[in-house]
């Protein structure tokens, strides 16, 4: 029974960002702001995230706050995303975004050790927890294209807020480590920090948060380039959604075949691919086509960063682990994808900009196992146990 509550956690958190997250960049465009101000809306904002992150997920680790984080974070953003439909003024909206992504930039990590900590010894299934988000995006993300397409871009802010007030209630329910595990490493994230393996490893999370960052949010503003409907947006987020069902399903086994480190290295080659293939289709048809391909890609690079942030977590340090990984992901990554994005898709375009993207992922890539391959990890890390990235 205590599985359900996981499940319904990420069910309601990813209905709710499928709900609004693809429109923010057609919402900002539709206020009139240029590419350098789209840039900064999406790419600064998460670099509140890699500050934001390991900061709140330290605190609820040394504190044992993790519900009062969580359902703060949540309060917090369904109040910003209220509020934010109203103004039209782009200081206004950047302080509010930024608000947004100080409070909420911890959630997603706190769930995750949450899960995992709940799972106990059957932490592998992690995935099929995971899954819940999955079949969340897949529903709402074509109501959502609807409902934009019939009432406006307003109508996507409503849908976060009302269904991430009701998630408030389901985190709650979420069991954290215990008091014991975590009062061990108090104040040691900088353990992490220093640690060669956690180098290379946020080194390429970054490669991979780029790429991710990059479809989020700048797929819908290259399909409108191409004639897409929001109707057949909204459908391509939900093609994508389908073709994660079986890799979060079977995430354990894939985990155990490849082992962590190399189905994460592996996702992040194919997440370079996938951009190189936007770079040369020409219709909405040919995205759709992409976006199932592609689909598979992301629930790989997560089921496998989770892992390997788990496996190679002291003792007392999990949530930070987990907070970290999500901060250089969705926060630096992010930041760096949302940024250079904005810049790129107003100066050459959808097209254009995704080749970029590619070419700096696949560079990133050879850059980070060139150093690892001069510099073993395992010389130097005696504090976080060996882990299966060789």
């Amino acid at each position: 029974m205590k599985k359900i509550w996981p499940f319904t956690f990420y069910f309601l958190y990813f209905a709710a960002f499928a709900s609004l997250l693809p429109f923010f960049v057609l919402f900002y465009q539709r206020l009139g702001f240029d590419g350098a101000q789209i840039g900064l809306l999406t790419g600064v904002p998460p670099l509140i995230t890699l500050v934001g992150a390991p900061f709140w997920t330290g605190v609820a680790d040394s504190t044992r706050r993790h519900k009062l984080i969580m359902g703060l974070g949540i309060a917090v953003a369904v109040v910003v995303m209220v509020l934010l439909q109203s103004f039209t003024s782009f200081s206004i909206i950047f302080a509010l975004i930024v608000l947004f992504n100080i409070f909420m930039s911890p959630v997603a990590s706190l769930a995750d050790s949450a899960t995992i900590s709940m799972l106990g010894e059957q932490r592998a299934m992690y995935g099929r927890i995971r899954l819940g988000g999955t079949i969340g995006w897949g529903l709402f993300a074509p109501i959502a294209g609807v409902f934009v397409q019939n009432h406006g871009l307003k109508i996507a802010f409503w849908t976060f807020s009302a269904i991430m007030f009701i998630n408030f209630f389901i985190s709650q329910r979420l069991v954290h480590g215990s008091h014991q595990e975590s009062a061990s490493n108090q104040g040691s994230i900088r353990i992490l920090l220093t640690n060669r393996r956690w180098i290379n490893f946020m080194f390429v999370a970054l490669m991979g948060g780029i790429g991710t960052f990059s479809v989020v949010a700048y797929l819908f503003p290259y399909m409108a380039e191409l004639g897409a409907k929001e109707s057949t947006m909204g459908l391509a987020l939900t093609i994508a959604t389908l073709t994660e069902l079986p890799v979060f399903f079977f995430g354990d086994r894939f985990v155990k075949w490849l082992t962590s480190y190399g189905l994460f290295m592996l996702a992040l080659v194919l997440i370079g691919i996938r951009s190189l293939l936007f770079a040369v289709v020409s219709t909405p048809l040919m995205v759709l086509i992409v976006q199932a391909l592609g689909g598979m890609i992301f629930p790989a690079m997560w089921v496998a960063g989770v892992a390997y942030a788990d496996e190679n977590a002291p003792p007392g340090l999990k949530s930070s682990a987990q907070g970290l990984f999500g901060a250089m992901t969705f926060g630096f990554g992010a930041a760096v994808g949302g940024f250079i994005g904005g810049l790129l898709l107003e100066s050459i375009g959808g097209r254009g900009m995704f080749l970029v993207f590619g070419i700096i992922i696949f560079v990133g890539l050879a850059i980070a196992e060139g150093i690892k391959r001069i510099f073993p990890a395992d010389k130097v890390s005696r504090i976080i146990p060996a882990s299966n990235d060789k």
